[in-house]
């Protein structure tokens, strides 16, 4: 599921839970405040600062005035005489009237207003109370103001204003806000430990989620069972917290037992409890397991809700299964569950990776119709298409419609641009945004930095890639199974295979988890640096952990096999196919092809490519080739015409390869006029010959001891191909020199 998409289930311990000293609602006003209130309604809209100098009431008892607006429900106004007392600069700004306007404010969520307004009274001056400092960390906690919360949570302690359990709830909540905090988190919780604080359940959830946002979720699981073993019960809340950290690490058979242990303690689940286990399914890879959760579901009364699909229609767009997510996403608006913003930025994001652009547009247009405001992320997903060198133009004009629209680029659309230009190879490009997001004032994290190893991975530069991750480590965040895919992927394009081995030895010995993720990419970084015990290995402990292949790493496992001609190892590879209610698609026939080709069961090939043909794939170029090959490698040539003509007949047209598999099909016949007559077909089909065609024809005129037909063929070519320059010709002509000398 997507970050943005995540819904607490653990609410922040809320100041609202605190016992509000006073502010019980009036049944009724006396006179007199009703006579003050409908004063200062008259004249809230003309000169209020000159009624309130001369209101008499308000210099004798502001405290009294507040409670009347207070119990009127009136916070704006009671803002308004709050800030004419503060420029009033006496003694009218008191501890009284300070507690009482945060809870007034407090009471409306005005988190931003409440940290506007006390940014202009020095609150450490003041013996405010627990509830009062509470709310204040609270609300600046809530916009993000991370440094001013834990400096007023230092100085209540200095001042000696003893926090509560709900203080210590929300300070604990903002370390898990701002991540790589746990050794702040461990500290709070000795200090509670040592004041006799007991945990509750926002202690518990608040501590759990914590760990589960940072990839901490070994550390989530010791102190959940230590939160059990000393007297507590977890409530469902708590529960949940710990479903979401396995969740994140797609550790679904742990998912799975805590849902009994719930069931067992009489703690029904619900629809988050749900969710967090279909979350795990879809990290694990077991997506159609993740969507039976549906069925499960509703057979207990729990109607599945926009969390619920939006998960599982990422799950499969993960695994390159768009069209099944599409089909859930109509399932979804079907059974009366409206998609939300977030449900849609999934869908569009599916939709870009894989360029299917006018589906895209058509997306956002449903979006926008059915009255859905797009957000930063629909605009950061928008810029993310953006990222190809053909669109890189209008990158310009998305950041100025994104702007138009109210919404200034953040870190979160840095590092889609960063990714976005490293996907297509633009690593300057890349590296320009990441210095654009510094000037800014943005501080790179975890995603900023997998974006930038997405870069080094495609251009192989490990070197650069490990000093990411050392810088990635020393600035505190925990590398994600994200960072090491990509550390993978880096080291095999550079062929640095004890940089894939020392991952391997952190996977297989426990210090790094075994994911889904993780898993399948060390098969394929293994396939692509041909390491067969590499990939049977990776391929075993998938297994192991319960995960499913996905076709991918099936057709990357018969392609080895092919490679290494392990014919059995090949079929019993189809065979889990089937037997994993798969189907073969275009890349396992033609694996399967290339190994008969490669064997010299022509016969096979073919019968191989029948059954393409006959099954819901159409075969493609590399298929006719590799048949192509095989009839041509046994010197069945009439075949191999006739492939060709089969090929053409469906409207494949050969390439230089088909061209080449012929010339050194007739030369290994003999056939040199055959050859020739190929080459100079190529050429008058402008398809050109390269200089491996020419280097056939010369080496085995050479092996047949006829060097001056060799001599004879390359200046005849010569004058047909105009490609051939001075220094082909040179190459060639030493070319057979030197085998008329050796």
């Amino acid at each position: 599921m997507p970050k943005n998409l995540r819904v607490e289930s653990n609410p922040p311990a809320s100041v609202q839970q605190q016992d509000s000293p006073g502010g019980a609602e009036m049944s009724s006003l006396s006179l007199t405040g009703k006579s003050i209130l409908k004063s200062l309604s008259e004249k809230c809209g003309d000169d209020l600062h000159g009624f309130l100098s001369s209101m008499n009431e308000l210099r004798e008892d502001p405290v009294g005035v507040l409670k009347l607006l207070e119990n009127s429900g009136d916070w704006g106004l009671a803002l308004k005489i709050f800030e004419w007392l503060i420029d009033q600069n006496d003694t009218h700004l008191s501890k009284e009237s300070i507690e009482l306007m945060i809870r007034i404010l407090g009471k409306e969520s005005q988190h931003t207003v409440a940290c506007k307004l006390f940014d202009r009274v020095p609150l450490e001056d003041y013996a405010l109370d627990a509830y009062s400092h509470t709310s204040m960390i609270h609300a600046y906690g809530r916009i993000g103001k991370f440094e001013r919360a834990f400096s007023l949570f230092e100085s209540m302690k200095q001042n000696g204003v003893e926090p509560t359990l709900v203080t210590y709830n929300v300070v604990l909540d903002l370390y898990g806000r701002i991540g790589r905090s746990w050794n702040q988190i461990s500290s709070l919780l000795n200090e509670m430990r040592s004041k006799g604080f007991r945990f509750d359940e926002f202690t518990c959830s608040t501590v759990v989620s914590a760990c589960s946002r940072q990839g901490l979720c070994e550390e989530a699981v010791e102190f959940f069972e230590g939160y059990k073993l000393e007297g507590y019960s977890p409530g469902k809340i708590a529960y949940n917290a710990l479903l979401n950290a396995y969740g994140r690490a797609g550790r679904c058979s742990d998912a799975l037992n805590v849902l009994r242990e719930m069931e067992g303690n009489d703690c029904p689940p619900d629809v988050v409890t749900y969710n967090e286990l279909i979350l795990a399914y879809a990290r694990a890879g077991l997506y159609d397991e993740g969507l039976s959760m549906i069925d499960t579901m509703m057979s207990k009364g729990i109607l599945p809700n926009v969390i619920t699909y939006t998960t599982l229609i990422s799950a499969y767009g993960k695994a390159g299964k768009e069209d099944k997510a599409l089909e859930l996403f109509i399932q979804m608006k079907e059974s009366g569950c409206l998609p939300n913003v977030y449900t849609y930025n999934t869908i569009l994001g599916m939709l870009g990776k894989k360029s299917r652009l006018k589906e895209m547009m058509e997306i956002f247009f449903e979006m926008k119709t059915r009255g859905c405001t797009p957000n930063r992320v629909t605009w950061n997903t928008m810029l993310a298409m953006c990222g190809s060198k053909v669109r890189h133009n209008y990158v310009k004009q998305v950041l100025e419609e994104m702007k138009v629209c109210g919404f200034d680029p953040d870190r979160s659309t840095f590092n889609t641009l960063i990714s976005a230009y490293g996907r297509c190879g633009m690593g300057a490009d890349a590296y320009k945004m990441y210095n654009n997001m510094i000037r800014a004032g943005f501080t790179p994290n975890l995603s900023t930095c997998n974006s930038l190893l997405n870069v080094l991975a495609r251009k192989g530069d490990w070197k650069t890639a490990e000093s990411v991750m050392a810088d990635l480590k020393l600035k505190g965040f925990k590398p994600n199974e994200t960072s090491f895919s990509l550390m993978l992927q880096a080291y095999a394009r550079g062929q640095n295979i004890e940089g894939i081995q020392a991952i391997e030895r952190e996977l297989y010995n426990g210090k790094t988890f075994p994911s889904w993720v993780l898993l399948r990419t060390l098969i394929l970084v293994n396939f692509k640096c041909k390491r067969l015990n590499g990939m049977e290995k990776a391929f075993g402990e998938l297994r192991r952990n319960g995960y499913h292949p996905d076709l991918v790493i099936f057709n990357s496992m018969i392609s080895i096999y092919a490679r290494n001609k392990m014919f059995d190892r090949a079929h019993d590879m189809l065979n889990l196919i089937r037997q994993s209610g798969l189907e073969p698609d275009l890349m396992t026939y033609n694996s399967l092809m290339d190994m008969y080709a490669r064997t010299g069961e022509c016969w096979k090939a073919e019968e191989t490519l029948r059954g393409l043909k006959n099954s819901q794939c159409k075969p493609d170029l590399v298929s006719y080739n590799t048949v192509i090959k095989a009839f041509s490698k046994q010197g069945l040539m009439q075949e191999a015409r006739s492939m060709l003509s089969e090929m053409t007949n469906v409207g494949i047209s050969p390439c230089i390869v088909t061209y080449n598999t012929f010339v050194s099909g007739y030369l290994r016949l003999g056939m040199f006029t055959e050859a020739t007559n190929v080459v100079e077909f190529m050429i008058k089909e402008n398809c050109r010959p390269d200089e491996l065609t020419y280097n056939m024809v010369v080496d085995h005129y050479c092996k047949s001891n006829k060097y001056g037909e060799a001599i004879e063929f390359i200046s005849k070519i010569r004058k047909m191909d105009h490609t051939i320059d001075d220094e082909l010709w040179r190459k060639l002509s030493m070319r057979i020199h030197e085998k008329a000398r050796s």
